[in-house]
């Protein structure tokens, strides 16, 4: 399992995920810079994303959706920050409604994802904070924390494929 480690933290309000791959950088990045590759590691198996906006650029807008077993869309929003590819990219990430629209009242977080290539293979490290504690506590009882590690776990087939 490419998953190695996750924790969180209430006081810094943040969730940190470490996974390592069976792929060089070049390959990890080109997943995060192609939205059809991305779909098909962005959601949890039983949640499929659709990437309908994809201008991974700073200050581009990715809107997705995905798409649970019976039907039901979530829908969600990122801005990307800053890109030093293939090394990094930080991004705001939040919620939308069924029209892609950012919703006001969901959490809001800040992402930061770094690749580190050694051997042949790539070490991740995923962190996002969030604006506040609350915001945290409730993404991480919506499940985020086995959603987000079920989505990475699916990159090592995908490289292989």
């Amino acid at each position: 399992m490419p998953v190695t480690n996750v924790t969180h933290d209430i006081d810094t309000r943040t969730i940190a995920i470490h996974a390592e791959f069976a792929a060089p950088i070049g390959r990890i990045w080109q997943i995060y810079a192609d939205p059809r590759q991305l779909e098909k590691v962005w959601g949890p198996p039983s949640c499929p994303a659709t990437f309908v906006d994809h201008n991974f650029t700073p200050g581009g807008r990715v809107n997705y959706y995905m798409t649970g077993p019976e039907g039901q869309r979530y829908a969600g929003w990122w801005e990307i920050i800053a890109i030093d590819e293939p090394n990094s990219f930080a991004f705001t990430d939040g919620f939308s409604d069924e029209n892609l629209n950012p919703v006001d009242n969901m959490p809001v977080s800040t992402n930061v994802y770094t690749f580190v290539e050694e051997d042949g293979r790539t070490r991740a490290t995923y962190v996002s904070t969030y604006e506040t504690a609350e915001a945290l506590q409730k993404v991480l009882d919506m499940g985020v924390i086995e959603g987000a590690s079920s989505a990475i776990n699916q990159i090592d087939e995908l490289v292989r494929s």
